[in-house]
């Protein structure tokens, strides 16, 4: 998980993305994973045999499908206020025609959460997809999480997005920490010792198909690899 890190990121947090662009990121995402996350995480849901593991993976499924826990609407409808607060026309949504790499990153997902194994669904969906390069500070109980005040988010420093349409933002936020400390917590103390080298492999794989997928998404925004290995402007 710490290998999940994409040079163009700081790009997409400096406003060094132009705003003309900025809607094929978000398109992207969420006709990659966002849209049917939910659907993900049940497919790992209905494969796993141990109970413990089910309870928390529908406790996910129910707060991602319905918002009933924490957020009060569905995860992925949160996800469409980005682009709404950014004056973006929501109908690109309803059809996104996704990026040859984008496409095959998610034929990748498709295939291993469906018929993999819980094991290697649930690694995926809720520790690859769902996770971060942080994720061992996040799990670490001691560990003081720095949470910057939504008025400092990217969007709304760089793009004007006004701070009402964080709403994804700020539910993440409050389950985070038990989301995470749950799926790893899956992982770790019930895949049996003979799978953990094909989850291990899965999810090196899922990482390189997501590099890819990402070095296209940053390409279409006009970002490119710099000498030194950071994002520029592509020079027109």
């Amino acid at each position: 998980m710490e290998k999940k890190d994409h040079w163009a990121w700081p790009a997409f947090t400096s406003g060094m993305v132009p705003k003309r662009l900025l809607h094929i990121h978000f398109e992207q995402e969420y006709a990659t994973y966002v849209r049917d996350f939910p659907v993900m995480v049940g497919w790992a849901y209905v494969q796993c045999p141990i109970a413990e593991v089910r309870r928390a993976l529908a406790e996910n499924l129910y707060e991602e499908e319905t918002g009933g826990i924490v957020a009060e609407r569905p995860h992925p409808e949160l996800f469409l206020e980005y682009p709404r607060g950014l004056g973006m026309n929501l109908r690109r949504f309803d059809s996104v025609k996704l990026l040859p790499d984008a496409k095959a990153y998610r034929r990748f997902l498709d295939g291993a959460i469906q018929r993999r194994g819980w094991d290697i669904a649930a690694a995926l969906v809720t520790l690859f997809i769902e996770g971060t390069k942080d994720d061992r500070v996040a799990i670490d109980p001691k560990a003081k999480l720095r949470v910057p005040a939504l008025s400092d988010h990217p969007l709304v420093l760089h793009y004007d997005l006004p701070v009402e349409h964080l709403a994804l933002t700020k539910a993440h936020r409050q389950v985070e920490r038990d989301h995470r400390l749950a799926a790893w917590s899956a992982i770790l103390n019930h895949v049996e010792a003979r799978r953990r080298p094909l989850v291990v492999a899965s999810m090196r794989r899922a990482l390189s198909y997501w590099l890819a997928y990402r070095d296209q998404i940053a390409a279409a925004c006009g970002i490119v690899r710099g000498a030194n290995g950071g994002p520029h402007l592509r020079r027109r």
